[in-house]
Formats: C-alpha cells, structure tokens, sequence
C-alpha cells in the first residue's frame, strides 16, 4: 500500500509569504537599525515562527519537511526548525552583502556634490585687502621668525638662520600627492553642507570631511597643470589609533608603485578646539576663509628624520610666498618633536585647514588661496 502526501498549496503559500517578510525585514532593520539589534530581533521572530501554527502548517502539510524538521532536532540537540534553517542562512547571506556593502562604500567614497562645479571657487580679485579675524580664534604666539615668516618651535631643537633659509627646490614640481592621515575630521555644519556626526566633528561621509576640502585643492592645481594623486582612504577610522601607520603605508605604496611626487600634503583640520568656540579665519576682501597651518615634523622624538630640514625649508618657502600674497592666511608654523611620515619626501608637510568652528565654505574658500601659493612657489 503507497503513502500519499496531500499537498495544500493555500497554507503552503502563506507559509512563505511570511517566511519573505521575515527575510525582508532581516536586511531592513539591519540597514536602519544596526546589525546586532536587528539580529536579536530577527531571531526573536524566528523563534515565534518555531512555535507558532506556521511551523505545524508546513509539517503536517509536507510530510519531508517534518522529517527534515525531526531530523535537524535529533541532530543538533537544539530547538531549530527547516524554517529556521532558512531564516539564520538568509540572516548569514545578508550580513555578508551588508558588510561587503560597508566596506565598498568606505573605500570608495564617491565625493561628488551635485552642484560641486558651482562650488568650486576660481576668482581671486586683483587687489587683496586682508585682516585677520579675532572672533573665535586665538592669538598667534610663535618663538622664532624668519623675514615675515613666525614659528612656532615646540621641539627643543636649536633653530639656526641656516636652518631656516628656505633654498631648497623640488626636483619633481609637476606631481602632487594630497591624502588624509585624518580622513573624518569635519567642520561646523552650515545650511549648505549640514550632516550627522559620527563622533565629535567627525564624519565617514567624505562629502563633509577634510577630504572635500582636498578635492577641490585638487581640482584647482589641476586646473594650473599638476599632476595631482588625491587618496581619501578612512586611515582613522573605525579605529583612530594607528592613523599615522595606516596613513604611512598608503602613501610608501604610492610611491614605490612609481608616484615620483616631492610636493606630499597631508591634509587635516586642526583639532586643538572640539566645539564652536575655536574657528581661526581671514577676511580676504569682502570673503571670510579659514585660516591654515603648516606642521612641520622633526627627528627630536627619536625616530629617523634625515628630511625634516628640508621639509621645514619647504614650509618657510610656501609660507613667505603666501605672506607676500595673502597676509594672514596662514598661522605660525609648528614645528613638533613627532614626525608624521615626513620623512618619505623632502616636500613633506601637513597643511591644517580650519577648526571645529569653522564651516566647509570657509575651509573651501581658503584652498584657491593656498593653490595659488602653492603653485608660485613651485615655479621658482
């Protein structure tokens, strides 16, 4: 005599409807929720499901599925249904598209604005006026000079007039490499750039970082003839300790890959304030812009550093032309005991754009400024 297994094909098709809805619901709250909470909440559906008249359903509609659904109990020693099965295999394939998903969007930021063309600031007027702001900035305390050029000397070494006579020149003045040790650090929201921290001024989202002001210092030198290498890679992010090692690696990559850049800027926002309280800026005309800083690294920490002469000769140079051009846009220079993977190149600096308290249009207004610095200094 043959068994015959009398399929319902009503209560099997509710059966999977809510067997997509669960699926569905996995990957949504995952997306807008965070993938541990939506975890627990997808196991606890499952768990109802287990128990509910779903489960039964399907068991004493298909004879192999109750089988398969003893079978996987015997086997496991746990309370886990076929519906189960599928629901913790689907959980596991969303995981790893979400995750896959999140490493592909910070690796490869897209950090195009839809009006960035309108954005990018071109025009310097002919006759500069400038005049250092005093609201929510500091005043400037430096402990040697050079000509117009102030520094700021925290290292403890002796800086002598040769130290500081800026004759150096780069061998390679058409390749530039710009990158981010700090690639989060952000600014201010305003009504043209407003977005959600993801930690105290700080953002992934590379449309509201630093790494917006280096695009368009990017696009300006290109616009002048260099050859500009601008890499956003997340150094400080999801961890900020060992930035400067990730940071060093990305940058020795390059250049062992071929880059043959000197000119090598590691582009920050200075993070001496963490509110509103501390946003130095310039009044250039009838346009207020961020002041900048250079950081200079040197061998007194006791790491290696046979290029931090040069780097500080560089510094001088690029600073006195930006006095002679635009007086103000820049701070004192700091010279530091650490040395920031200056010593990859005899051009290396970091450039500091802004504060906390200073906004994206302010950070971007100042890079026209500093790529017709940049740029004067370059064909000398």
């Amino acid at each position: 005599m043959f068994n015959v297994t009398v399929i319902d094909g009503k209560r099997i098709f509710k059966c999977i409807i809510v067997i997509a809805i669960i699926i569905i619901l996995s990957i949504v709250l995952k997306q807008s929720r965070g993938q541990n909470s939506a975890n627990f909440a997808v196991q606890s559906a499952v768990q109802k499901i287990d128990s509910s008249p779903f489960v039964n359903c399907m068991n004493t509609t298909i004879a192999s599925m109750r089988y398969l659904n003893n079978l996987n109990g015997e086997e496991s020693n746990k309370k886990t249904s076929f519906i189960s099965s599928v629901l913790n295999s689907e959980l596991a394939i969303s995981n790893r598209i979400i995750a896959k998903n999140t490493d592909e969007n910070l690796n490869n930021v897209d950090l195009s604005i839809d009006d960035k063309s309108e954005l990018l600031d071109t025009e310097i007027p002919d006759n500069i006026v400038t005049q250092v702001v005093d609201e929510n900035n500091i005043k400037a305390t430096y402990t040697n000079s050079y000509e117009s050029v102030e520094i700021k000397n925290k290292s403890g070494l002796e800086l002598t007039e040769d130290i500081l006579t800026p004759d150096v020149n780069l061998d390679n003045r058409k390749d530039i490499i710009i990158f981010h040790t700090h690639t989060t650090e952000s600014y201010t929201p305003s009504e043209k750039f407003n977005y959600q921290m993801t930690g105290t001024y700080r953002t992934t989202d590379l449309n509201f970082s630093v790494a917006r002001v280096g695009d368009d210092l990017t696009d300006l030198l290109t616009l002048k003839g260099y050859n500009v290498t601008h890499n956003t890679t997340l150094h400080d992010y999801p961890a900020y300790s060992g930035s400067y090692d990730r940071s060093y690696k990305t940058v020795s990559d390059m250049l062992n890959a071929g880059n043959s850049s000197q000119l090598i800027i590691d582009l920050h926002r200075d993070a001496v304030g963490s509110g509103t309280d501390y946003g130095p800026t310039v009044k250039i005309n009838d346009e207020v812009v961020a002041q900048l800083m250079i950081v200079i690294g040197t061998d007194a920490g006791g790491l290696e550093h046979p290029n931090w002469k040069e780097n500080l000769k560089f510094a001088v140079k690029l600073q006195a032309k930006a006095n002679e051009m635009y007086p103000g846009l820049f701070r004192p220079i700091n010279l530091s005991t650490s040395r920031y993977n200056q010593h990859l190149s005899k051009g290396a600096i970091i450039i500091e754009v802004g504060a906390t308290a200073n906004t994206m249009e302010q950070c971007l207004g100042s890079m026209k400024y500093l790529a017709s610095a940049i740029d004067e200094v370059m064909k000398e």
